[in-house]
């Protein structure tokens, strides 16, 4: 949930270092259609009618959405702030694979929080010992914030890389006043020989 807050986080910034929301409008995101097939499979796969009828195939489902939508980021590494979001993605999907196709979620953050993980197949679970905890969710959000959860160092890193790419994005729309500034003040110069 930590990456809800990276969207009106950017906008603000972007905002406050004086760019524009039609600059977004200039971000051409290849392959877009790939990052969402792969997060609307995530969103489908841990719906509890669905998590029950794919079974065991839901370890492969999570780690294939996951691959296909750093796929889709990876492809357009140009746009600047999408690398810091393709490192995270990375980070959060090493630690899943060296897990067996689960987010390893830390049992006492969690319970700081007062909740508990899921019985059901999810993409969390707790495991006494993780590979490559300091990349599992193991980070605890303020209790005040709203949607608050436990996250993963790659969820913060996707977070600040989304901020950036809506900043750097903003910032890229040309200003009428810089525009203005270039424009000749009297129309078109006149050929002085034709007077």
């Amino acid at each position: 949930m930590f990456i809800l807050y990276a969207i009106p986080l950017g906008l603000l910034a972007g905002l406050l270092a004086g760019g524009t929301i039609g600059g977004l409008a200039g971000l051409r995101f290849r392959l877009a259609w790939v990052a969402l097939a792969g997060l609307a499979l995530q969103l489908v796969l841990f719906s509890e009618p669905v998590t029950a009828a794919v079974g065991d195939a839901g370890v492969p489902l999570y780690i294939g959405s996951t691959v296909l939508v750093l796929g889709s980021i990876l492809a357009n590494w140009r746009i600047r702030g999408l690398v810091l979001v393709a490192i995270g993605a990375a980070c959060n999907l090493a630690a899943i694979v060296a897990n067996g196709g689960y987010m390893p979620a830390d049992e006492a953050a969690y319970a700081e929080q007062g909740r508990q993980v899921a019985e059901r197949y999810s993409n969390t679970k707790v495991i006494a010992d993780p590979q490559l905890a300091f990349l599992t969710d193991v980070i605890v959000m303020p209790g005040w914030m709203p949607f608050a959860n436990v996250i993963s160092l790659g969820d913060i890193l996707i977070g600040m890389g989304m901020v950036v790419v809506v900043v750097l994005g903003m910032r890229s729309a040309p200003r009428r006043g810089r525009l203005a500034a270039s424009a000749p003040a009297g129309g078109p110069a006149e050929d002085p020989a034709a007077a």
